[in-house]
């Protein structure tokens, strides 16, 4: 009798180290599994992150080119407006260089006081 309680617990040891492995293994090839699933999601999450950033680069561009297409008629009229101003100003300075020139002193004498009164606070 205790030689069959041996072959027996000996089956029963066989029998475990057997499952064992095969639960060893099946748990190794889930892991795998898992890991592969996790692979793809990773490669399917770049790829969407790269074409979400080509989108919003190429909806950026647009932007910017629609926005310098409306800005050219306002800038045109500002070089305009500008080029008269500078026109009008030369043409006063001609008619009246000592009112011109004593008016650019008083600006520029003004604007040293508030200066010098700014730094020395």
């Amino acid at each position: 009798m205790p030689d069959d309680t041996i072959a027996t617990a000996e089956a029963a040891a066989s029998d475990a180290a057997t499952s064992t492995r095969r639960v060893g293994k099946t748990a190794h090839a889930a892991a795998e599994k898992g890991q592969d699933s996790l692979n793809e999601a990773i490669e399917l999450a770049e790829r969407n992150i790269r074409d979400a950033a080509r989108r919003i680069e190429k909806a950026v561009r647009e932007a910017v080119e629609q926005i310098r297409a409306h800005a050219g008629p306002y800038r045109e009229q500002a070089s305009q407006q500008l080029d008269e101003a500078s026109k009008y100003l030369v043409e006063r300075v001609k008619e009246r260089p000592v009112t011109a020139t004593a008016a650019g002193l008083a600006v520029g004498l003004l604007l040293g006081l508030m200066l010098a009164n700014r730094s020395s606070k």
